[in-house]
């Protein structure tokens, strides 16, 4: 009796990120070397592996693919069954099949891999200093397809057939860019050049060289990079940064740095494992550090700011331009203020003609722009404030299958979201919607994603603020809509990422939300769950004098608050001394353009500004930055609690205590780092004694922490040691940000629960 009668076959079918990864090579060089017969093959439906064998030899292949597995794979799932016996004698490799559900995952743009960068460099390598070096474990992804299953033809590669050196890798099996989509060779793959602002090349036998020598000389580049264009100067060179400070409009925010390597890094920042691993990780965010202080780089980079946003170079581009004489470069996105990214050639060329000296471009295609992703470390963990370029669009898992939804996020950092099973996918950082080009984008992504994951929503969720353009463009879309409250959607998003299902207190602090009452909230305590909540406490309501103008401008928040408790009889503040503050009196008094907010950041802002702190603001959230900075990573050994009694319906926490002491300590001479201190101290313990009420009235121990506040590390860290020591299981986040750039996961949850009703 023929030997394969005795054997069994069997049909695995693997999701997850799988394909694009080196997984059927793998797949390929772990069957022949148990002996299997067979063959793999991509689908929409993820990787399938037909495995024939005796009972050993199937137990053995099924106990190695997990732990055996590329390093870019992520397994999800393994479904297998019994098939048929065939008569083969080998394992092979087979087209990819196409079906009419999608359900595989798409790795993320990585970092290129080390076997790469030594290629790179290698001069007797085919690929020496070829910008576009990658194979299965490196390279361009997300940014580059078209459509799935993730194969040559639905990326930008398609436009570059392989030559036959190339091709030969690429059917190889036991090769290192077997089916690596973006493979390539300066024979056959994208090129790059440089052009002056209008367009017309510069003649160089080496572009990239030429733009090394243009970076020395203090020139601005836009540089085309793998999710859109960077505007490059170099980082020593204070002329250059402050040249591109004035060009972009950016007058103080922090730009971000690429640095050739670890040293480079060690001389700039301190940094701990974690923060050094993740530098080093295939993600290669922008790390944000306590930077050195060092005569490396320009003080103009990051003024006023005691850390550094560090990256390592993650394309082979980024590599050869920090081989040389540069082993820093300022490296931030290519763009005026609050309008997203360039990823086209021409389009680069009109927009960015005002901030570039030159321009270093490429042929090889973007589909989809990404910012690069940017993550702190706060309480021992490093935690996401912008995720996109490297993690996007990896879902977020959850425990059960839920209905498809759509959830369009908010105004500001936008993300939005998409659900399909148990996955939540969310999208690059869209950034602020309050602009065409950024609107444009947002519809963009997502029509993307619901094309290639092939996603039909049953409901769309916006936030409840009736002029954001997320929410009208909502409002457009023939489909069920629901508004979810903006802190909700932040409480909803942290229990789903921390799998929390049982209602929870949640302390819910922020600049800006839209509330029930037609107010703008933001300083919340909150107790509920995906289904629903309560309003159980919040600050006390405060005129925001001139809407926007008065968070552009905190010390008129700082006066509204003196205004609101001491009334006519204001005290003497010298941080005041040099403002014109009878206008705003007036305005005040009349109610004229001043809507109400309980923001908990509008209130740093006002205490930063009546302490002597940022009286104006040159980027988001400046004023409160500084003034934790001010502290020194220290709490105060004093504090004045906020008065407060929680009741039925809710309560206000007055800020009248706080206001006299803090007026008190600015008469008698306490400098900003005393106040900063005492006032940080203040809200830990007040936070703290109004969840131990919480948790007396309602019998909850579980407590979530979100909103954009929480990205302040004293306060956080802070609070968590503090409610920690009085019994509460405390949860925030660590796989989305905790500003409004995860607010989408919480909607979609909110909608999964709506639907389940």
């Amino acid at each position: 009796m023929p030997e394969h009668l005795n054997h069994k076959r069997r049909r695995l079918t693997i999701n997850g990120i799988v394909q694009g990864v080196g997984f059927r090579p793998f797949i390929y060089s772990l069957a022949r070397d148990i002996g299997l017969v067979g063959s793999v093959y991509n689908t929409s439906d993820g990787v399938k592996v037909d495995i024939q064998g005796n009972s050993q030899q199937l137990r053995q292949f099924e106990s190695r693919l997990r732990p055996e597995a590329p390093p870019l794979s992520t397994i999800i799932s393994v479904e297998i069954e019994e098939i048929p016996v065939l008569d083969e004698a080998d394992f092979t490799i087979v087209a990819s099949h196409d079906n009419a559900s999608v359900s595989t995952l798409i790795s993320p743009d990585v970092a290129l891999c080390d076997d790469c960068k030594a290629e790179l460099f290698d001069d007797n390598n085919r690929r020496y200093r070829y910008p576009f070096i990658n194979c299965t474990n490196c390279g361009p992804r997300y940014t580059i397809i078209e459509n799935i299953p993730y194969d040559r033809p639905f990326t930008s590669m398609k436009h570059f057939p392989l030559c036959e050196v190339c091709h030969a890798e690429y059917q190889d099996p036991q090769d290192r860019r077997f089916h690596a989509q973006p493979n390539a060779c300066p024979d056959c793959g994208p090129q790059v050049w440089l052009t002056d602002q209008k367009g017309r090349k510069i003649k160089s036998p080496d572009p990239i060289s030429k733009t090394i020598a243009l970076l020395v000389e203090g020139k601005i580049l836009a540089i085309k990079g793998l999710g859109g264009f960077h505007l490059a100067v170099d980082a020593s060179n204070t002329d250059a940064v402050s040249q591109l400070r004035l060009a972009k409009g950016r007058d103080e925010k922090p730009l971000a740095l690429m640095v050739r390597d670890m040293n480079t890094a060690h001389e700039l920042v301190k940094l701990n494992q974690d923060e050094t691993n993740t530098l080093l990780s295939i993600q290669a965010p922008i790390v944000l550090c306590t930077s050195i202080s060092n005569d490396k780089i320009s003080p103009n980079v990051a003024p006023g700011n005691d850390r550094l946003g560090i990256m390592l170079p993650y394309t082979p581009l980024h590599h050869m331009l920090l081989s040389g004489k540069l082993d820093t470069l300022v490296m931030t996105s290519a763009n005026f203020s609050e309008e997203p990214i360039c990823i086209d050639n021409d389009e680069a060329l009109e927009r960015l003609s005002g901030l570039a000296d030159y321009f270093l471009l490429h042929n090889r295609d973007i589909y989809l722009r990404s910012d690069d992703s940017v993550v702190m470390e706060m309480a021992g963990k490093l935690r996401p404030i912008r995720r996109s370029r490297g993690y996007a669009p990896r879902p977020i898992f959850m425990k059960k299958k839920g209905p498809s939804i759509l959830a369009v996020g908010g105004e500001l950092k936008n993300v939005v979201g998409l659900s399909k099973d148990e996955k939540v996918f969310l999208s690059q950082h869209i950034g602020d919607l309050e602009n065409l080009e950024a609107f444009e984008f947002f519809k963009m992504t997502i029509e993307h994603i619901q094309r290639i994951f092939e996603i039909q929503p049953e409901l769309i969720v916006h936030d409840l603020h009736p002029e954001y353009l997320s929410t009208k463009w909502a409002k457009d879309q023939s489909l069920p809509l629901l508004g979810v409250q903006h802190h909700h959607a932040h409480l909803a998003a942290c229990m789903a990422e921390n799998d929390l299902e049982e209602p929870v207190i949640g302390i819910i602090m922020d600049g800006t939300g839209y509330g029930m009452d037609g107010t703008i909230w933001g300083g919340e305590f909150l107790v509920g769950d995906a289904s629903g909540f309560e309003r159980k406490a919040h600050f006390e309501p405060m005129p925001l004098p001139g809407g926007e103008a008065a968070i552009r401008s905190p010390w008129r928040i700082g006066l509204s608050y003196l205004h609101q408790v001491f009334g006519a009889d204001l005290p003497n503040i010298p941080a005041l001394k040099d403002s014109d503050i009878q206008p705003i009196i007036q305005m005040l008094n009349a109610n004229i353009n001043s809507p109400m907010t309980s923001s908990c950041g509008r209130l740093f802002d006002a205490v930063a500004a009546l302490s002597g702190g940022r009286q104006e603001i040159r980027y988001e959230a400046q004023a409160a930055i500084e003034f934790m900075q001010a502290a020194g990573n220290r709490l105060g050994s004093d504090y004045s609690e906020f008065d407060f009694q929680l009741s039925e319906g809710g309560q206000t926490i007055s800020i009248t205590n706080v206001m006299h002491d803090l007026v008190q300590k600015i008469q008698a001479g306490k400098d900003l780092e005393a106040i900063s201190q005492w006032f940080h101290y203040s809200l830990v313990k007040t936070f703290t004694s109004i969840s131990v009420e919480l948790s007396r009235e309602t019998g909850i121990k579980q407590l979530v922490l979100s909103g954009g506040v929480f990205q302040n590390t004293l306060l956080f860290e802070g609070l968590q040691t503090e409610l920690n020591k009085v019994g509460f299981d405390v949860f925030t986040h660590s796989q989305v940000p905790t500003n409004d750039g995860g607010i989408a996961l919480g909607q979609v949850i909110i909608g999964q629960k709506f639907l389940s009703f």
